[in-house]
Order: structure tokens, then sequence, then C-alpha cells
């Protein structure tokens, strides 16, 4: 009796067709995603800390102490007071930073971005 053999798949697996939240989030403003990786270098977690410093742990829009470790709404947030979209001088000027409570910035910082402000 002759032995049934399988046939190879004649069609590739075709790639997405729709972009992911996070690939359109991380192309957004650099097609390179350059923007992205700002955020996980030494230079930010360094200017990170001296905004919370500088600003004392406290939010800058409602007094709360920032206490609290994400995810939890009191944990601090170093947020662009005017939003860089790719400018690099933008990004790192310090006077461009305040320290915000991962609550407000979750929730009124990204509604008035959306508004266009």
């Amino acid at each position: 009796m002759p032995k049934l053999t399988t046939l190879k798949p004649r069609l590739s697996k075709l790639p997405p067709r729709l972009s992911t939240p996070r690939m359109v989030r991380d192309t957004k403003y650099s097609p390179d995603a350059t923007v992205r990786g700002w955020y996980h270098s030494t230079r930010w977690q360094k200017l990170r800390q001296a905004v919370l410093e500088r600003d004392l742990y406290t939010c800058q829009h409602t007094g709360v102490i920032l206490a609290g470790k994400a995810p939890a709404p009191t944990s601090p947030v170093v947020h662009h007071k005017v939003p860089h979209k790719g400018e690099e001088q933008l990004f790192w000027d310090i006077n461009n930073l305040e320290a915000v409570s991962k609550e407000w910035h979750d929730s009124e910082a990204q509604r008035e971005e959306k508004r266009g402000y």
C-alpha cells in the first residue's frame, strides 16, 4: 500500500494589514522610533529625577504628594508642558517639564492634547 505524503503549503503567511496600537504610537513622531528611545536613556532618568526633586514630588496641577508606585494614581509622571512632537531641544528642556500625578496625566493632560492645546 502506498504511503501518503502531505503537500507543502504554497502560500506564505501574509503580514498583518492593520497596525497595532504600539506600532502606531512608536512611529507617530519619528519613523525610526528614536524619540521613544530617549525615554529609556540614562540622560532622561537623571533629568526626570531632577524635575521631581525640583517640584518636591508634588503634582503641579492638583497639589497631591507623588508617593505612589506605578500604576497607582499618585505615582509621579514627568510631563512636557508643551508637547515636543519629536523636537529634541524641546524634549530635553527642563523648563518645559513638570511633575504631575499619573491620574492627572492620564486624564486631563491627554484630554488637553486631544483638543489641541
